[in-house]
Order: structure tokens, then sequence, then C-alpha cells
């Protein structure tokens, strides 16, 4: 059986959408996302777009603005539903591994 689309999250989705709980652009999501991982994790402008494209139409975030080619989004209910699954998911595995291990 397929695997759902967003079922999980890949390191960079879930970052992206963290920083879509306020308004943002594409460099400004490049930018924070290096931020808050030390730059652990980086988004190259390809895979920025094209998964912003990919959460816009799965309605997960919604364009806000449009100033020539720089656009902002946000956050819907629906992306935050599922940034919070994953957050639980990944809470869980942390559970798991220190139930075994610690």
């Amino acid at each position: 059986m397929p695997r759902l689309k967003f079922q999980t999250l890949t390191e960079q989705m879930f970052y992206i959408l963290l920083c879509l709980k306020e308004e943002c652009c594409g460099i400004d999501i490049m930018d924070k996302v290096s931020q808050m991982t030390q730059g652990r994790v980086k988004v190259g402008s390809g895979t920025l777009y094209n998964l912003l494209e990919q959460f816009l139409d799965s309605d997960m975030i919604c364009e806000t603005k449009s100033e020539g080619r720089r656009r902002s989004y946000v956050l819907t209910q629906k992306g935050r539903e599922i940034l919070d699954s994953e957050y639980k998911r990944l809470c869980t595995q942390a559970e798991d591994y220190r139930k075994l291990f610690m």
C-alpha cells in the first residue's frame, strides 16, 4: 500500500511549515530554517519552491501577499494539524528510544 502524501514529513518539510507559523516569504524561510537549526538543515531554493507549491495544492499553507516575484505564505489550520501530528510522532519515537537506552 503506498504511503499517503505528507503522512510523515522530512526535516525540510517540518521546518518550512514551522517557519510559516508567521507570514514569511521564501528567502525568509531559508534564512529562518538555517538559523533555527544552526545550519544543520539546509533548504535550497528549488526544494523550497517545489514544497511550497505542494503545500499550497494540499491546502497546508495559503499565499498572503504577492509583490512582483516575492510571495508570502502562512500556515493554514490543516497545515497546523499536520505539523502537530508530526511533532507527536517524533516525540513518540524519542520516548521509545528513551525506554530502551536510558
